[in-house]
């Protein structure tokens, strides 16, 4: 079921947002389940959700696999990575719809959609 509802959150919000903000960096996976979020949330790792330093809870993103053009509509709703050189990470879930999973890193465009 969450997966239908977030495929049709993508099909609504992909068309008809504007472009915010991009990014190019690195993006890597985690897959904590049961721990608190930095919102206060549980974390799922069947959920389509990322960490992102800077950009407020509940924002969403569209993250594009730059090696395969894959991308999925992603909500953050923690904090990180801590990791240098990478721009976000995204639920193991994320890694697998963006089919990076195996690779564990990938390279990868963040775009936020404009209000």
């Amino acid at each position: 079921m969450q997966k239908i509802i977030a495929f049709a959150l993508a099909a609504c919000l992909v068309p008809l947002a504007a472009q915010g903000q991009s990014w190019l960096g690195k993006a890597s996976y985690y897959s904590s389940s049961g721990n608190k979020t930095a919102s206060g949330a549980s974390f799922h790792s069947a959920g389509l959700t990322a960490a992102h330093r800077t950009l407020p809870f509940g924002t969403p993103v569209k993250v594009t696999n730059l090696e395969n053009g894959r991308s999925a509509v992603l909500v953050v709703n923690d904090r990180g990575p801590f990791v240098r050189g990478r721009i976000i990470d995204v639920s193991s879930h994320a890694a697998q719809v963006l089919a990076f999973r195996n690779q564990g890193v990938a390279r990868v465009r963040v775009d936020t959609f404009r209000d």
